[in-house]
């Protein structure tokens, strides 16, 4: 099935198509999030917390071991393909551990390989899925599925937990493994209903190891798309999961209790709600790159005050502007790069963010409970407001980024023709262009290069 023609395609919020995409999402975040509840809890209450512990490090592990890996294969046999069969996978593995948990406890000798072997499907998988936006919508709509996507992580992450806990109390471990497995086999289903548009092709496929060779060099060539890299595992690092301690500890340390983390808790994940909200409703944002280095620097500051804020209702205002502009430099960035990549290489760009999100930011996890110790919450706070300044420098300082936008379809059609001008501000049209140019320049052409740069060098 191929992807509809784009002039006819629907805002992202009206795709059928998207929705569908965006429904599976949700519900393999969902099981991801009931997964992990399940196996935590099963492995503390069996071993205590600290083997608790390292069952989760035994499925992160390979998560970031493979998760490069992962992007080559995507890129090899075509993301849906790819996510459909990894979700089946995922699918059959945990419905697997919560049948032989009908019949006995779960012990480590079960635990340990399922983390393991779920931790490498799931490197597989999430290249394969966060790359298919591009090929089920036209590119227009890539930042609105992007903020799309920001509001069903945060409502995976707040309905996860609450239907985990319920199962846990209800059916146990196996009731709660059986619950994954079947959002799981909800989101295998709706991939599965999926139009994709037509990959590209090469007549000649490299080794894997060249391959992934190929996609590092390819990003680290790239004007774009190595400065967005540097600035995804910048400002990703505090606020994919260290944030969440700090603000523990902030609460602890001015007693003001549970509720005071809840409530801060909550602002931050409103505030990052809105914000992927208005990129999903927004027309177009014409200069994304600005805003990136908006968000950046509002993110920076908001953060440094929020470790020093003078009371609860205070810290809930910050926490609130703090997701806010956390939530508005993953959209954009992560719209940046699906908008920039070459389709060939979609696969892997996407698991090279996505390691940058993920892999770098559990090292802090450590470092954010001994700052606090020696001296205070504010130190560590402040810390992460540096990591973001210093992620809005490459966003300041490299022009293609600076100046990027995402692109409205018209654009689109006029590279394809070879009519658009963009008056100094480019839109992020590298490696798309029409069907038609592709061909024309070959499977070898340089196709990750922005409308600015072609028009400078005097090439086409």
């Amino acid at each position: 099935m191929t992807a509809p023609a784009a002039a006819s395609a629907p805002p992202a919020y009206r795709d059928g198509n998207v929705l569908r995409w965006l429904a599976a999402y949700t519900a393999s975040v969902t099981g991801d999030v009931v997964y992990f509840l399940a196996l935590s809890w099963s492995a503390a209450r069996e071993a205590g917390p600290s083997q608790a512990g390292l069952v989760v490090a035994a499925g992160a592990l390979p998560r970031a071991v493979f998760m490069l890996a992962g992007g080559v294969v995507a890129d090899r046999f075509g993301p849906r393909r790819v996510a459909a069969g990894s979700d089946a996978a995922r699918c059959l593995l945990i419905l697997a551990a919560a049948t032989v948990l009908v019949a006995g406890a779960p012990g480590l000798w079960l635990l340990v390989p399922l983390a393991v072997l779920f931790g490498v499907v799931d490197a597989v998988f999430m290249p394969a899925v966060g790359a298919l936006p591009p090929r089920i919508t036209t590119r227009e709509q890539l930042g609105r599925v992007q903020g799309m996507r920001g509001l069903s992580i945060r409502v995976s992450n707040a309905l996860g937990p609450a239907v985990g806990g319920v199962v846990l109390a209800t059916g146990g471990a196996a009731g709660a493994f059986a619950v994954a497995g079947v959002l799981f086999a909800g989101s295998l289903a709706l991939l599965l209903t999926l139009r994709v548009a037509p990959a590209p092709t090469s007549p000649v496929r490299p080794a894997p190891w060249h391959e992934l060779r190929d996609g590092l060099r390819y990003v680290r060539g790239h004007p774009l798309l190595g400065p967005l890299a540097a600035v995804i595992g910048l400002s990703e690092m505090c606020f994919s999961g260290p944030v969440a301690l700090g603000l523990v500890l902030l609460a602890d340390e001015r007693d003001w209790g549970a509720s005071g983390t809840g409530w801060t808790a909550s602002a931050f994940s409103a505030g990052a709600a809105a914000a992927a909200l208005w990129v999903a409703v927004a027309p177009r944002v014409s200069r994304a790159g600005s805003g990136v280095i908006v968000a950046l620097l509002v993110t920076g500051a908001a953060t440094a005050a929020l470790g020093r804020a003078p009371s609860l209702p205070a810290a809930v205002a910050l926490a609130a502007l703090v997701g806010a502009g956390s939530g508005t430099t993953v959209t954009l960035t992560g719209a940046l790069v699906q908008s920039a990549a070459d389709p060939r290489y979609l696969g892997r760009v996407t698991s090279l963010t996505t390691l940058c999100t993920l892999g770098l930011s559990p090292a802090l996890l450590p470092l954010a409970g001994l700052t606090t110790q020696l001296w205070g919450p504010a130190a560590f706070f402040t810390g992460c407001a540096a990591l973001s300044l210093l992620a809005a420098t490459p966003a300041a300082f490299v022009p293609a980024l600076r100046r990027a936008g995402l692109a409205s379809e018209e654009e689109v059609r006029a590279v394809g023709a070879g009519l658009v001008e963009t008056g100094g501000v480019p839109s992020v049209l590298q490696g798309w262009g029409s069907e038609n140019h592709s061909r024309r320049q070959g499977p070898r052409a340089d196709t990750g290069r922005s409308i600015t740069s072609n028009r400078k060098s005097g090439r086409p």
